[in-house]
């Protein structure tokens, strides 16, 4: 995993994906503060998520955008989908994202889809199973694309070249 950090120039993509209302019971009667949950990405690779926490609204959204383009990272993208499948989990949630033809759009729900959109992957397939809590599926999500590889890197963890791990070497 690459890290890139994203000028507000560079952003293309930004996405509240989920708003909560938490309520502390105190003494005086209860106290409302806000967590916001932020995708921003280029649409060309590059995608970050974060998410804040403040007592108004507008405030937990800007610290969720801040933390959002400081945690971004690079997703490999191959013609439009991604490279490989991959299963990923974090708590109960557990997503399952897998590659797609040229035509067939972005299949997944609303939580995967926003840091799909704000990646750039135009063709993909994905799956949410388990709990799908905002939080929790966001954050399986870039579990799964934090793992994705590409031929090319694998060859170079191996030691290897591209064309050795790809069967095209002459014979």
């Amino acid at each position: 995993m690459s890290k890139v950090i994203l000028s507000s120039d560079e952003v293309t993509f930004e996405k509240i994906v989920d708003t909560n209302r938490v309520a502390k019971v105190v003494k005086g009667g209860r106290n409302f503060s806000f967590n916001a949950i932020v995708v921003v990405g280029n649409q060309n690779g590059i995608v970050g998520v974060g998410s804040g926490k403040a007592n108004e609204i507008t405030e937990a959204i800007s610290k969720a955008r801040g933390k959002a383009m400081k945690n971004t990272f690079q997703v490999p993208i191959v013609r439009g989908t991604i490279p490989h499948e991959v299963f990923a989990k974090y708590g109960a949630s557990k997503i399952l994202v897998k590659p797609a033809s040229e035509g067939t759009g972005l299949i997944a729900g609303g939580t995967a889809r926003a840091l799909f959109e704000a990646a750039g992957i135009k063709n993909i397939l994905a799956k949410s199973m388990g709990s799908n809590t905002p939080c929790n599926l966001v954050k399986a999500t870039v579990i799964a694309l934090t793992e994705l590889r590409t031929l090319s890197q694998v060859a170079k963890l191996r030691g290897k070249t591209f064309n050795e791990l790809s069967g095209t070497e002459a014979k």
